[in-house]
Order: structure tokens, then sequence, then C-alpha cells
């Protein structure tokens, strides 16, 4: 089987994805998984799409990851690993599907609008 090559978008975050069989090597950056993310939580959240599909040690991935902060990072990468199982096996879909792990989420930082301190607070009011 050749490798598939998926791409995960988060927020700011661009993670292009090398899926192929093997023994469960999760690559980032030329790292390893628990090197690259510190934190259980985003090495949880990587392997969320494998656990769905029940197919946690089936393939190694190799991940090329820029842009954004550790999270945004972590859920690119997770659903550029979910869109590259959706290739290999198309009966793979419906689980991940259910879990929302094929569905980009599109929220992005609000834009800082010229006369405010932030994209919606306004400066303080001051009567007198």
């Amino acid at each position: 089987m050749q490798i598939i090559n998926t791409i995960g978008r988060r927020k700011t975050a661009i993670a292009r994805v090398y899926v192929q069989p093997g023994k469960g090597d999760i690559k980032v950056n030329d790292r390893e998984l628990k090197e690259y993310f510190l934190s259980e939580i985003h090495q949880t959240t990587v392997r969320q799409a494998f656990v769905a599909v029940k197919a946690d040690g089936q393939y190694d991935v190799t991940v090329n990851v820029e842009g954004g902060g550790v999270k945004g990072q972590a859920e690119a990468v997770r659903l550029g690993i979910a869109r590259a199982l959706v290739q290999i096996n198309v009966e793979h879909k419906p689980a991940l599907r259910k879990d929302g792990l094929l569905t980009r989420d599109s929220r992005m930082v609000e834009r800082k609008k010229p006369g405010r301190r932030k994209a919606r607070r306004k400066f303080q009011f001051s009567k007198r």
C-alpha cells in the first residue's frame, strides 16, 4: 500500500499528514509525538481518530505542521489523520463523522477593529 497524504487545518495551523501501514509510530516535525506534544491531552487529541476506528498501532504517521499554537496544531493533525483514514477505508467515515473528527473547525480569531481596544472590547468610558 502506498503513502496516503492529506492536509488538516485549524485556526492558523496547517498539518501535512502522511499515513502508511506500520506499527504505530507518530512523528511530528521529525520528532516523536511525546517529544513534540508534551501535554497528554494533545497526544490524546492526535490519536483520537485511530481510537474511533479501532486502528491504534496499525499505521505509521509522519506530520509536518506549522503555524498556530500547540492546541491548534494538535487539532489540525487530528483532522489530517481522520481524512487519511477515510481515504484508506471508506467504512471508517461514519464512525469518524459521529465523533465530529471530519468537520473542519472554521472558527478563527476575529480581527481587531479601529477605535476599539480589541475585536469587541471598547475603551473604558469616563463621564467626568
